[in-house]
């Protein structure tokens, strides 16, 4: 069997932010490195998250977080691949944007539209984040206020979004529950339950 090649591409929750001390995980504690693991022999996976990174719009404060700008160059860097993994979203609800969630899912929809029509011929596996907890000081500061409610209507219109595009979806709130700590991040346990159900799909995706 011939390598399959996956791009996960993302922000923070791809990055392997830690919410206890504000740091990276270690590699072997992201679900990226988890994913590949749990794929076994065959599967090679390609961590792209960037902090910060929005769906396709300029940070007047983080600078270049564009993912519009950002994934055409990847997909060239990176090709061949035969699945991109498309989690993206969370960055969008901070309230300098003044984004509905629909709004941020047909955003998001332009990349995976950018992909299919990238001539990469790869599979998209559209994941919409797991909805923001109850904000601490430090959430506000990043710019949240008013993020967790919209972000609990990202599912409903990213599934809209894949079936509009014909890509793969999973919701990753059904599995991920976002940290109380910093109402943002992932806790380590759930980057472990998140590359087991990512997994699941991705085998499912490609039987």
């Amino acid at each position: 069997m011939s390598e399959k090649v996956i791009l996960c591409f993302g922000d923070s929750l791809t990055w392997g932010f830690n919410p206890e001390s504000g740091e990276r995980y270690p590699r072997e504690k992201r679900w990226t490195f988890l994913l590949e693991k749990e794929l076994g022999e065959g599967w090679r996976v390609i961590e792209e998250g960037l902090n910060g990174r929005t769906t396709g719009f300029d940070d007047p404060i983080e600078g270049d977080k564009n993912g519009r700008r950002h994934l055409p160059i990847l997909l060239e860097s990176h090709r061949p691949l035969d699945l991109v993994v498309i989690m993206l979203g969370t960055n969008d609800l901070k309230e300098r944007f003044h984004l509905s969630a629909a709004s941020i899912a047909q955003s998001v929809g332009v990349l995976v539209d950018m992909v299919l029509k990238s001539g990469v011929d790869a599979r998209v596996l559209l994941v919409s984040p797991p909805p923001l907890h109850e904000l601490t000081g430090l959430s506000e500061v990043w710019g949240f206020a008013g993020g967790p409610e919209k972000s609990r209507q990202l599912a409903q219109h990213y599934a809209v979004v894949a079936r509009w595009y014909g890509c793969h979806f999973f919701d990753a709130g059904r599995v991920v529950k976002t940290s109380t700590i910093d109402g943002v991040h992932w806790e380590e346990e759930e980057n472990r339950k998140f590359a087991q159900a990512l997994a699941g799909e991705i085998r499912a995706i490609f039987r």
